[in-house]
């Protein structure tokens, strides 16, 4: 198993503030922090936004003075794209994500990362008559394809939400992101899955992990829970405890080896006690996966029994 942590989880952190100071803690103390939990290896990194004070070469010093490896790069795009990033109406906007995009692929290539995981916040509409929707996903594509083509040995994976902070997302279902990369035709470009994200969208969980597997697109799992309608990022298990069973079960059915990374938002919870009941709560569920058996699950799951899958709780629920 392989664990990364996320920055903003203990940078946001009011718990780990000293003397009730107002500042956010700074890169160097988070990751102090996170490399003080025993079982996490790797840390994902926001670009632009963790490389504004401190250079790539800094950067890579702190992840080998604080024995960390990165899990990759995860885009935001802020300021001009509030209107859009790829879809944006002025060209020239566009090119820069494109450009911005392409700049976190070689940062992600110099610190050694997996993988850059692609999130259009903006690229989207709130309105009708906003936006052309077919001539919206062609210049999607169309810079999906000048990104994969400029990094064809890269893993690059976008990483779908249905909303937030528009209305509706452009790419914002397992099916639409599938379509998308599927036109893209790259086979280096994947889907990384944001269980809270597949929650708001009404999907399940692990359905969506099935479709990506199904295309040879799954590339990596951003793990959390929440109530669907909001992106929470409570505990792992917290509200959905079946459907994180089933998804980790399903992860195993099918090897996946990559990285399973935290994106959780721990405010009035200390954050490193957080991160590691996020760790017991996967491990617990893995094991109890293994003590049954893939195979007497499979078996049960062809059944199609409703009472007989919901013992799966029960078991759970009575064990000592």
């Amino acid at each position: 198993m392989k664990f990364a942590a996320r920055i903003n989880s203990f940078k946001q952190s009011p718990i780990l503030k000293k003397d009730n100071q107002a500042k956010e803690l700074s890169i160097v103390e988070c990751l102090s922090l996170i490399s003080s939990i025993k079982e996490v290896e790797y840390v994902e990194l926001n670009y632009p936004e963790h490389f504004e004070q401190i250079s790539i070469q800094e950067m890579k010093d702190l992840l080998n003075k604080f024995n960390l490896k990165l899990s990759g790069i995860a885009l935001r795009y802020k300021t001009p794209f509030f209107n859009g990033e790829f879809n944006n109406p002025d060209v020239e906007i566009q090119d820069k994500a494109i450009q911005l995009t392409m700049d976190a692929i070689n940062v992600c290539n110099e610190l050694g990362g997996e993988v850059t995981t692609i999130w259009l916040a903006n690229d989207g509409f709130d309105y009708s008559f906003q936006v052309d929707y077919n001539q919206s996903l062609d210049n999607e594509i169309s810079a999906l394809k000048k990104i994969v083509d400029k990094f064809p040995n890269n893993k690059i994976s976008f990483e779908y939400k249905p909303y937030q902070p528009r209305a509706y997302s452009l790419v914002g279902d397992i099916s639409t992101t599938l379509l998308v990369l599927d036109e893209v035709g790259s086979s280096n470009m994947g889907v990384t899955l944001d269980f809270c994200h597949l929650l708001m969208k009404k999907e399940s969980p692990a359905y969506s992990l099935a479709l990506a597997v199904r295309k040879n697109r799954l590339m990596g799992f951003h793990l959390n829970d929440g109530y669907k309608d909001n992106d929470d990022g409570l505990m792992l298990g917290s509200v959905h405890l079946m459907q994180t069973l089933e998804f980790i079960y399903y992860a195993k059915k099918y090897q996946y080896e990559g990285i399973t990374y935290f994106d959780t938002f721990p405010i009035r919870e200390n954050p490193i006690k957080e991160c590691i009941q996020n760790i017991k709560m996967y491990k617990l569920l893995d094991q109890y996966i293994d003590d049954i058996g893939l195979d007497k699950i499979n078996r049960l799951i062809q059944e199609h029994d409703a009472i007989k899958s919901q013992q799966l709780l029960i078991d759970i629920l009575s064990k000592k």
